[in-house]
């Protein structure tokens, strides 16, 4: 099968090229010096030239806490055109499958219990990110309309929970919650500190999904989204505080050292937990643990660091 992935680069394109399910295909993945996205006449241009069998959507332009915050509205403005761009070539080309992926931050701030695909739009989001989360679902709803009115074609979101794992981006202004966890232990250990800093109270609470795991269902699926719901939740189905997040990074990187929280610092939504029932009625869960996981991603960035 020919696969376009866009994003290929990035940690899940990286990921889901080094499955071992991925050597069965041929894999295409422009990098941003020889296709911008947010170009809609040379997206079009490319996937009618590639006329891919699949397309695996995971680019976006993204970022941590801090990068949302500050860049808002180009976080909006990038990623709407990205993924307009993408399925709207996928349309016109006639695409016969295409993977969408979203974010857990489409979901709406301060809901109780777990995330559910039916409350995406239940209400209001995430303030420190909603340029971002418009942007998916704005993705995310065309995906499901052209998948409704287009019977030849199968377009399936997917909505991870935050993902980490080797090829992350660890560059503190961008990184996201576990590899700026991971950079701010490695270094404090390389530099003698005794003391790391922890945005907030350290309370609330994440979902982490092992990047490879997410690479896993994508190939165990990719030739039968026809099983799938158009939108569908990817994860653990199991949350951790940040301050255990902390606690798991620093027994993988073997530091010792105390933590102090600011208490100034923003920490976005108190809780953001999916509801996993669908996937596991597929028979799929991911099976790399916590400390597996934090551990391979602590390796992949020791081994920038000695590379550097």
């Amino acid at each position: 099968m020919k696969v376009l992935i866009t994003g290929a680069r990035g940690m899940v394109g990286r990921n889901v090229i080094a499955h071992p399910a991925s050597a069965a295909h041929e894999i295409i993945g422009p990098g941003r010096d020889e296709l911008d996205l947010r170009d809609a006449a040379a997206c079009l241009a490319y996937v009618d030239r590639a006329r891919p069998e699949l397309i695996i959507h995971a680019a976006g332009v993204v970022g941590g806490i801090q990068a949302n915050i500050s860049e808002n509205a180009r976080f909006l403005a990038d990623n709407l055109a990205i993924g307009l761009n993408v399925l709207n070539a996928a349309r016109i080309v006639g695409t016969p499958r295409v993977i969408n992926l979203g974010s857990s931050c489409m979901y709406p701030k301060d809901l109780d219990g777990t995330l559910s695909e039916d409350r995406l739009l239940a209400g209001p989001l995430e303030p420190t990110n909603d340029g971002y989360a418009l942007a998916k679902l704005a993705a995310w709803k065309l995906a499901q309309l052209l998948d409704r009115e287009i019977p030849d074609q199968c377009f399936r979101t997917l909505i991870p929970p935050n993902m980490y794992g080797p090829h992350d981006n660890f560059d503190p202004e961008r990184s996201h919650l576990m590899p700026a966890i991971i950079r701010k232990i490695a270094d404090a250990i390389d530099d003698g500190q005794g003391e790391v800093e922890i945005w907030g109270d350290g309370l609330a609470r994440r979902e982490m999904l092992f990047v490879g795991d997410l690479a896993d269902f994508i190939w165990r699926f990719h030739d039968r989204l026809e099983d799938l719901p158009d939108t569908l939740n990817v994860g653990v189905g199991v949350d951790h505080t940040i301050n255990a997040y902390y606690a798991a990074a620093a027994a993988a990187l073997g530091y010792r050292g105390g933590f102090r929280h600011d208490l100034s610092r923003p920490v976005g939504m108190r809780r953001k937990l999916l509801d996993v029932s669908l996937q596991r009625s597929l028979g799929w869960s991911p099976s790399t643990s916590l400390a597996e996981g934090v551990t391979l991603a602590a390796r992949h960035y020791r081994s920038l660091r000695a590379a550097a």
